[in-house]
């Protein structure tokens, strides 16, 4: 890191998320195809995206185990386990674009009464991702 953390924070930012995948390769074409990721790096186990600052790792979940153990592996369609949310400076015209390139919405454009504009979709391996922007005017 470039800089110790702000006083009190045991954290800085968010370098990686590992997503785990049943299904490497559509994932990967989502990633790559679908939200215009550029790859980072790729093995025969996992594919890696840049978005900003972040890495999405996109990980087999066979190899998921070496990196949570003890704690188990999740399986698919248990429901979300985590919401990933990436700020646009337009969420109905970003939320658009998906549609588009075939994505479904789960929910949204709607504006959150805590303030943001949002729209939810899922990536093929069941992990969910939110777009986040000013409310709409």
């Amino acid at each position: 890191m470039d800089s110790p953390p702000p006083p009190g924070a045991l954290i800085e930012g968010l370098a990686v998320v590992t997503l785990f995948t049943e299904d490497l390769p559509a994932t990967r074409a989502f990633y790559a195809e679908v939200l215009g990721l550029p790859l980072d790096f790729e093995d025969a186990h996992s594919a890696v995206f840049r978005t900003g600052s972040t890495l999405v790792n996109l990980l087999q979940v066979e190899q998921a185990h070496e990196l949570v153990t003890p704690a188990p592996v999740g399986g698919p369609g248990r429901g979300a386990r985590a919401l990933l949310t990436t700020r646009v400076a337009d969420v109905d015209a970003t939320a658009a674009e998906l549609t588009r390139r075939g994505v479904v919405l789960l929910n949204g454009p709607v504006d959150r009464p805590w303030g943001p504009r949002t729209a939810a979709f899922a990536d093929p391996a069941g992990n969910v991702w939110e777009i986040a922007g000013p409310a709409a005017g």
